[in-house]
């Protein structure tokens, strides 16, 4: 480990010590920075004015496209895992034994937000779709 940086799995076990809440079906998980990701977004180009048809609707053509690369952010988010739900120690079945300080990576839209820790979010088993190595 590099000199002056605490073990991330040394810091969450302390940090989930002080929490004082034992979840259910969810494990809490610290939201870590958004994962930004380089995108091409295209768009519709067009060169002409509009046209009016036999109705006099005006239209403009689009024939051709304009492709940029823009960098947005993920539809993915990394967390670090704080504490484990009560489900998870009965479960023998589970192949991934996830532990509190792991790095997990989940959809964007899944989970509840918990405003009792900032920038923490309830997230279910199957909604994690990664650990990090």
């Amino acid at each position: 480990m590099e000199e002056g940086k605490v073990d991330q799995h040394v810091l969450a076990e302390d940090i989930s010590s002080k929490i004082k809440f034992e979840f259910m079906d969810h494990f809490l998980v610290k939201l870590l920075d958004p994962v930004m990701v380089d995108k091409q977004i295209t768009t519709p180009v067009s060169n002409e004015k509009p046209t009016s048809d036999e109705n006099g609707v005006e239209a403009v053509n689009y024939d051709s496209v304009k492709t940029e690369t823009k960098t947005v952010e993920s539809s993915f988010r990394k967390g670090i895992v704080l504490k484990l739900p009560a489900s998870f120690y009965s479960d023998e079945n589970v192949r991934n034994k996830i532990k509190i300080g792991d790095t997990v990576l989940f959809p964007e839209s899944c989970g509840k937000n918990f405003d009792l820790l900032k920038d923490s979010r309830l997230v279910r088993y199957y909604d994690i779709i990664a650990i990090e190595l």
